[in-house]
């Protein structure tokens, strides 16, 4: 009869070393496995028993090591880390790769027209906000109405920069005018991140020491945790919406795009999906998840507080969110 699997295996982290980005890159290739997305919510159940209960010390009998970090896994790509609710499906990091392939292909594909442009930004930073309000960072509530404002004001940036971008490629090469699109990406990231998680900026994000034990709200973490995530997502952007451009550039000159333009659409799709497949991963790991700064780098008030109650703590640790 096989041993009972020990309840001593740490699952409050990820399996691989995330102090390299190695281990953090095995990590966000799992997290953000597109199958996951094709999970039943019978098996999503199973996975959150199987995982509270291991964090109680209840083992399911016969369960293996393999099968315990599957379920972790799965659970941590649907159930969000800090409040444990169940996340928006199309919020996940799962359905990254599925979502931005095909509104990026579109927005790629049709950015000569100003109808188009305003439609498919407006696809995109809707499913923009809905990501960014589902992997927020720490368990503080956002209101609808800085739901709201962030959204309005990342759709309004990104057509005004789409508009502009396009007005002013009228006169250059077509190939220029082919990454007007990842332009108004970039821009429309710097405005919708922030303001999506302004209360985070406002009032500031749990932060821990290297125990889990909390040591109160910074907004000096809040500032690094979502700096680096705008960082992150321009990047995970970046190959799908600058190598594509150029395939096709070359690909529409020849015989086959011009007989069948209408294949110019899914080819778009699927190099941008390509792209994508390594880019979101990749990008997800350039920085910890759980990211640390020094403790003399947070506010003085909370600097004087931690140094009275845990004197010994110089690195505080938070999750940066996706």
């Amino acid at each position: 009869m096989a041993a009972e699997l020990s309840t001593s295996i740490n699952i409050k982290e990820p399996r691989w070393d995330q102090s390299t980005f190695v281990g953090r890159a095995k990590h966000f290739f799992t997290v953000t496995d597109p199958r996951n997305i094709l999970l039943t919510n019978e098996q999503l159940a199973h996975a959150h028993k199987i995982i509270t209960d291991y964090r109680q010390g209840i083992v399911s009998p016969g369960l293996t090591e393999d099968e315990l970090w599957r379920a972790k896994y799965v659970f941590d790509s649907a159930f969000h880390p800090d409040t444990g609710e169940k996340m928006i499906l199309i919020g996940r990091m799962s359905a990254q790769v599925p979502m931005n392939m095909t509104i990026t292909g579109c927005m790629m594909t049709f950015y000569k027209t100003t109808p188009a442009v305003l439609f498919w930004q407006w696809i995109n930073q809707s499913f923009n906000a809905i990501v960014n309000y589902t992997n927020r960072s720490g368990d503080a509530p956002i209101t609808v109405s800085q739901l709201g404002t962030a959204y309005v004001s990342a759709t309004t940036g990104a057509v005004a920069t789409a508009l502009g971008l396009n007005a002013l490629t009228k006169h250059v090469s077509p190939l220029i005018g082919r990454f007007v699109p990842f332009a108004a990406v970039a821009a429309a990231n710097c405005i919708n991140i922030p303001l999506m998680r302004q209360r985070e900026l406002q009032h500031g994000i749990p932060i821990t020491d290297e125990n889990d034990n909390r040591l109160g709200e910074s907004t000096k973490a809040a500032q690094q945790a979502i700096s680096q995530v705008v960082v992150s997502r321009i990047l995970m952007a970046s190959p799908g919406m600058a190598i594509p451009p150029f395939l096709m550039n070359h690909l529409e000159k020849k015989a086959f795009l011009k007989k069948f333009p209408w294949m110019s659409a899914p080819i778009q799709v699927s190099l941008v999906g390509f792209c994508l497949v390594f880019a979101t991963p990749l990008c997800c790991a350039l920085f910890p998840q759980k990211s640390s700064m020094s403790v003399s780098r947070l506010e003085p008030e909370l600097q004087e507080k931690i140094r009275a109650s845990h004197p010994g703590v110089e690195r505080v640790y938070f999750n940066k969110g996706l």
